[in-house]
């Protein structure tokens, strides 16, 4: 019977994701919370989705105007439970990434998420120009986190999401990466380990904040960073599929806009209402 498994196996399609075809939604995933609000329709401002926010990274500024930092959510759907109107939903949005920082930081005006443009560096734009073609090797550091990064990290390397063949790859030593992945919010202890992995590595290099811990810190306040991070995902933790689109998204071999993207899946939750 096994064998006949395996000759089948042989004509089988092949199972690995598509990060040609990838969605930034994700139905069966809870994904970010955001407002959603018909025509003329406003927050009662109530504010109880602010007051359960365990990260704070809801603000409720007026009935017209709310913000959400997404470096800082959890996805945990505390907000979009205690909203008594509907008003705050689970959007299933889950490729929560950027080089810049701000740009997951989204004010909302009557429903409408803020325009902004993100900023790219030039440290980003020599690190996209060496990687492109040839991907890129990284050292992930774990930074006093809880390890669901890490396991996700594992997850990545199957063979349904296979990040070798999008040409990202682990290494065990910083002498021969290209890029640090850090999770967790940065103990006081691995402040230290996290500076001395990025002084070993060559330049040019990219420093990844990888979870909503790496991000903002999480739960906990933040430790110090050897430089500001170059690549932000979001997520407690991210998905494979997730880190990996993000992952290309830097090496330049994605086009992704987390403001445009955000903003079309929005309006179409607003005329599904």
């Amino acid at each position: 019977m096994k064998a006949i498994y395996e000759i089948l196996n042989i004509f089988r399609r092949a199972k690995t994701m598509n990060y040609e075809k990838v969605s930034p939604i994700n139905s069966n995933a809870r994904g970010i919370p955001v407002p959603v609000l018909k025509s003329n329709e406003s927050c009662l401002s109530c504010k109880s989705c602010e007051q359960v926010c365990p990260t704070h990274s809801l603000k409720i500024h007026s009935k017209e105007k709310m913000s959400f930092d997404y470096g800082a959510c959890l996805q945990c759907g505390r907000c979009s439970e205690v909203c008594s109107d509907g008003k705050i939903v689970d959007s299933g949005f889950v490729h929560v990434y950027s080089f810049d920082r701000d740009s997951l930081k989204v004010i909302y005006t009557d429903g409408i998420p803020e325009e902004k443009d993100e900023n790219v560096s030039d440290e980003v734009k020599e690190f996209q120009r060496i990687t492109k073609r040839t991907g890129f090797q990284y050292r992930e550091i774990a930074a006093g986190g809880n390890n669901t990064t890490e396991a996700e990290i594992n997850a990545s390397f199957n063979a349904l999401f296979d990040s070798e063949a999008s040409k990202v790859r682990v290494v065990a030593s910083p002498k021969h990466a290209d890029a640090l992945v850090y999770s967790g919010p940065v103990s006081q202890n691995m402040e230290g380990p996290l500076n001395t992995a990025w002084e070993t590595m060559p330049s040019p290099k990219a420093l990844i904040a990888c979870g909503t811990e790496a991000v903002s810190g999480g739960l906990f306040k933040r430790g110090k960073l050897p430089k500001e991070p170059d690549l932000f995902i979001g997520g407690d933790p991210p998905r494979p599929d997730v880190m990996i689109s993000a992952f290309r998204y830097l090496m330049g071999i994605r086009e992704f806009s987390f403001r445009a993207e955000l903003t079309k899946h929005v309006l179409n939750l607003r005329e599904k209402k």
